[in-house]
């Protein structure tokens, strides 16, 4: 577990894949917690502002304040915090270059998630770095909305799997979990200038492969 930064407020870390952010809703799961272990670490108690899927990588913001909780869920849920996420994947019929906008409907089942007209808008910008000549992508994504499973699904539904992501389908081996990792954090310039937050969390991304 890498922090990456932290003040009174807040504490950023870079979570490995095969961990939890927070607690599984099933009480016996065996997986670690990221939020639990990060309390011991510190020694005082932590809240959780967003998350990350356990099987993906990358950038976690947690409050050390009540305050500077109900303040970043409301730039979370609001929609002024900017999300880049790295992703690399295989197949589909994109260019290196291309850029451009997804936007769909969905909802999470017990484990994927599915488009329904019943569903929550999804919101997601793009942007595919390379195309190696094997079929290999990498990404650049930024969800606008916060669904479950929203980037997965994105690229199932485009018919590039994220190498690794064997619930989506994929057949192609990652190092660990899947090929999705959470890079950066921007924030708008009040809430940096209040909590005393750098403009941008970031963390490194993965050396490319497509």
């Amino acid at each position: 577990m890498k922090i990456i930064f932290q003040n009174e407020h807040f504490v950023a870390v870079d979570k490995p894949a095969g961990v939890l952010s927070v607690p599984a809703r099933q009480a016996d799961d065996p997986r670690p917690i990221l939020g639990r272990e990060l309390e011991k670490q510190l020694g005082q108690t932590i809240f959780p502002i967003h998350r990350l899927d356990a099987e993906v990588s990358g950038l976690v913001l947690y409050a050390l304040q009540p305050k500077a909780h109900t303040q970043a869920n409301g730039q979370f849920e609001n929609r002024l915090v900017q999300k880049t996420y790295q992703a690399f994947s295989k197949g589909g019929k994109f260019t290196a270059g291309e850029e451009g906008q997804w936007k769909a409907l969905i909802l999470r089942g017990k484990k994927r998630a599915y488009e329904s007209p019943a569903g929550k808008v999804a919101v997601t910008q793009f942007k595919c770095l390379r195309r190696s000549s094997e079929g290999y992508f990498e990404w650049r994504l930024f969800p606008k909305t916060g669904r479950s499973h929203q980037l997965r699904w994105e690229l199932f539904r485009h018919d590039s799997l994220i190498l690794g992501d064997t619930l989506y389908g994929s057949d192609e081996p990652w190092k660990e979990g899947i090929a999705l990792r959470s890079l950066s954090l921007e924030f708008q310039a009040e809430f940096v200038k209040e909590f005393g937050l750098p403009a941008m969390l970031q963390v490194d991304p993965w050396p490319s492969r497509a």
